[in-house]
């Protein structure tokens, strides 16, 4: 955990999706394993799945088959693997630890909170339904003309908070996730514990604060709003 002098207080709370407010990895890698098997492949460990996750499914079609993007099954094989996803989106996906406290603290509150992910609506709005979350607002990768790390998103889900950007904390996994919240004027609030490569540096993404855990991120925004 690496804390500045003091946080500020939040006006909104906006979450990264994937690797940061909900695991699902589970049933990413399992997607992605049944993509190995429809090839006749042996299993990938979760663990080296896991790590590819934040990064699409581009991404793990090219971690379960190696082929790249120009390939020409690519597309199909994409296809494919997320028909697998979609079967169950939630079968084993839950919150990060703490973060039901944090929700029912900020709803009790009134303070608002919100998703901005790049995950198409297709998969994320019936994942934000099977976990019975209600958010103030829900931003997909195909909701705006532009994504993250564009900021324009976390302006919109600004907007429709009814919060001042400037005033809110963007909560990410990826270093797209720190390059939108900064380029939005947001508090940038990197998590290590989210889906992260191998080798990627955490500490070099342009972030304002660190957290190793969700249980961190969950007191922390409790003291600075005033909940704890």
């Amino acid at each position: 955990m690496s804390l500045p002098a003091a946080l500020p207080r939040p006006a909104a709370l906006i979450f990264d999706l994937d690797g940061t407010l909900v695991d699902t990895a589970p049933d990413l890698a399992r997607a992605t394993n049944e993509l190995r098997q429809h090839h006749g492949l042996p299993l990938l460990d979760y663990d080296v799945i896991r790590a590819e996750v934040s990064h699409g499914g581009s991404a793990l079609v090219m971690l379960a088959l190696g082929f790249a993007l120009e390939h020409p099954q690519h597309a199909e094989e994409r296809t494919r693997l997320l028909a697998f996803y979609a079967n169950d989106v939630a079968a084993e996906s839950v919150l990060f630890p703490g973060y039901d406290v944090l929700i029912a603290a900020c709803e009790r509150a009134s303070l608002p909170w919100g998703i901005v992910t790049n995950k198409p609506r297709q998969f994320a709005a019936p994942l934000i339904e099977a976990l019975q979350l209600t958010p103030g607002c829900l931003l997909c990768a195909d909701d705006l003309p532009v994504k993250k790390p564009h900021p324009e998103p976390l302006w919109e889900a600004a907007r429709r908070l009814n919060a001042e950007a400037t005033e809110c904390w963007y909560l990410g996994d990826h270093d797209h996730d720190m390059q939108a919240a900064r380029a939005a004027g947001m508090l940038a609030v990197a998590v290590r514990y989210g889906y992260v490569r191998i080798g990627d540096d955490v500490d070099a993404w342009p972030a304002d604060v660190w957290f190793d855990t969700s249980e961190e991120v969950v007191n922390a925004a409790l003291r600075a709003a005033g909940l704890h």
